[in-house]
């Protein structure tokens, strides 16, 4: 059947009758005002353009979100209605819904156990579609199949809980997925599909990291991989190590954490099927474990120069009051000041430059600068040069963030009110004034990269644009 779509806060009609794969939801039946609220201020230079709204249940849980520029479409692993959301870049309208997996499983206190939920990770390479799930598979999906067809295999990767994180080659044609909540949490390498027209998606080699380093039974974990091209390696972030400095204490339940993270360099090409263990890092093969300075991180991203930018958070050691960059070559950090507690992190290269969903951008409460916003939650934007430009109020909770190359948009998942949904929700006004309405949504922003290069010219005496 044609999906329909919808759009709220645009400059398209609403339609109100939709399809999707895993069912058909009403869309809201009224339009409302996106984009007026404190996370859609006039005077920033990455504006808020409209709210995407997501049928289904209202959002609660969400988590790693990605975008295919070259099929215009984004991907939400959206928990709260068990299913990756899709949306149509272009025009920003909500195309269709992949379903069949586990959604929001709740724990006796009716929070979401993150680490039985899913979808988790998600990432794409031409016609497929990966996500993680929270009984431990990793799902493909053919999104050049019908519907009723689109969900070609289900891999285990052998442990208890979610397949959170990933990361694939340039070719699409190997991935990498962290099972951040088991202990110990590893790593799979996947054979994936590619640009073949058939999926054969298959296990081929488990990490861990030594025990030394990360010490089995206290909780630890490992995060989000990129992939560098340059160096031809996987950069996985470790929020907590051991000795990182020496003394440091990594058991949560003795005390608050004072040790750094670090971050895991692995050589594809060097790993042997099965089991590889891999410890400290090895200059001689660019593989191993980089210890890293004040910085506890969650997410990592690619960016220009062969910088990676990692997404420090005080959640993981509450002395972080940063965002780190590290060059994949050298391992030479700098820290970003007034940024810190990112969780998805994203360098979009159409416009140069990273953006982070900061959720915990002010660490505890009492420290944040703008009072008015208890939430904590920022988008960062930070140029390539990692220079902050500019820091925007987003829902409680705001940890994922995707752009799309080709029209600079950058799309930024928000939580429904706390009181629809309770606890998880958006405990300011944040949220509902960027959607424009109570039931969570995707925000979209825009960056004008041709306004700023007119504006640089007339900062330099150059010719008004309206003469041209």
């Amino acid at each position: 059947m044609e999906d329909r779509c919808i759009r709220i806060g645009g400059r398209l009609p609403l339609i109100t009758a939709l399809v999707i794969g895993v069912g058909s939801f009403a869309a809201p039946g009224a339009a409302f005002a996106a984009c007026t609220g404190p996370g859609a201020p006039t005077d920033t230079q990455t504006k808020c353009l409209t709210a995407v709204q997501i049928p289904g249940q209202p959002l609660r849980s969400f988590d790693i979100s990605w975008v295919n520029p070259d099929r215009a479409e984004y991907y939400l692993g959206d928990r709260s209605n068990a299913g990756i959301d899709i949306i149509d870049t272009r025009h920003n309208l909500f195309k269709r819904r992949l379903g069949g997996f586990t959604g929001a499983v709740l724990d006796a206190k009716g929070n979401v156990n993150n680490a039985l939920s899913g979808p988790d990770g998600v990432t794409s390479h031409g016609r497929w579609l990966y996500g993680g799930d929270g009984n431990s598979t990793l799902k493909v999906f053919d999104l050049d199949a019908p519907m009723a067809t689109a969900l070609k295999q289900s891999v285990s990767t052998g442990g208890v809980f979610r397949v959170d994180e990933m990361a694939l080659t340039t070719d699409g044609r190997l991935l990498l997925a962290a099972n951040n909540a088991d202990d110990p949490p590893f790593g799979t390498l996947f054979r994936a599909n590619g640009d073949a027209r058939v999926s054969a998606v298959a296990v081929l080699s488990k990490i861990m990291v030594s025990n030394a380093i990360l010490p089995a039974g206290f909780g630890l974990s490992i995060e989000q991989p990129a992939w560098d091209p340059k160096t031809e390696r996987f950069y996985v972030s470790i929020p907590v190590i051991a000795g990182n400095p020496s003394g440091c204490n990594f058991d949560g339940s003795a005390g608050p954490i004072t040790c750094d993270g670090g971050l895991l360099v692995v050589d594809p090409a060097r790993l042997a099927p099965g089991l590889n263990t891999i410890g400290a890092f090895d200059p001689a093969t660019n593989t191993g474990v980089v210890p890293l300075r004040q910085c506890g991180p969650n997410g990592a991203t690619v960016g220009v120069h062969d910088n990676l930018l990692l997404g420090c958070t005080p959640q993981n050691n509450p002395s972080d009051r940063t965002t780190l960059v590290i060059n994949a070559a050298t391992k030479n950090m700098a820290h970003i000041d007034n940024i810190t507690g990112s969780d998805e992190v994203w360098f979009n290269k159409g416009d140069k430059r990273y953006y982070t969903g900061s959720s915990r951008d002010c660490g505890s409460p009492g420290t944040c600068p703008d009072a008015t916003h208890p939430g904590f939650a920022q988008l960062g934007v930070i140029d390539g040069t990692s220079v902050l430009i500019e820091k925007i109020p987003q829902s409680s909770n705001s940890h994922s963030v995707a752009a799309d190359s080709e029209r600079n948009e950058i799309y930024v998942p928000q939580v429904a009110p706390a009181s629809v949904v309770g606890s998880g929700g958006d405990i300011t006004t944040v949220g509902q004034g960027i959607c424009g309405s109570t039931n969570g949504c995707v925000a979209v922003y825009v960056h004008d990269v041709d306004e700023d290069r007119d504006e640089d010219d007339d900062d330099r005496g150059g010719r008004d644009r309206h003469d041209r």
